[in-house]
């Protein structure tokens, strides 16, 4: 985690059309990101958001038997938090609240697909 997160939602564009590198999750090692997750886990402090999709996979049937995942954080005014996660076809598959989260911006949606988690504008 840095320490002084500085992710805006800006910089993501750059990302746009796909990823040059993969790179395995250390937890769950079947389970690869693209550089936009990476660049959301490093200048966002966000590793553990790849940790939450990562770990879903396998222990949340709900979750696990779909193909496409859209996980979605909103981050409150008072740094509390919820995460959704919906199929692709607006289903909700699994929301979970965070008491806190220093998450640097507002929201941010990752996809889960093909066991590989990426930004929606690398697609």
């Amino acid at each position: 985690m840095t320490t002084t997160p500085k992710l805006t939602k800006a910089e993501l564009s750059q990302f746009s059309g796909g990823t040059v590198n993969y790179y395995r999750h250390a937890l769950k090692r079947k389970v690869l990101f693209t550089d936009g997750a990476k660049y959301v886990a490093d200048e966002g402090g966000a590793y553990w958001l790849l940790d939450e999709i990562a770990l879903a996979q396998g222990r949340d049937k709900r979750v696990d038997r779909q193909p496409f995942q859209v996980w979605m954080l909103t981050v409150r005014p008072n740094r509390s938090a919820t995460i959704r996660v919906e199929d692709g076809n607006y289903n909700l598959l699994l929301i979970r609240e965070l008491e806190f989260t220093d998450f640097p911006i507002s929201e941010i949606t990752l996809w889960f697909s093909n066991n590989v988690i990426y930004l929606p504008v690398e697609h």
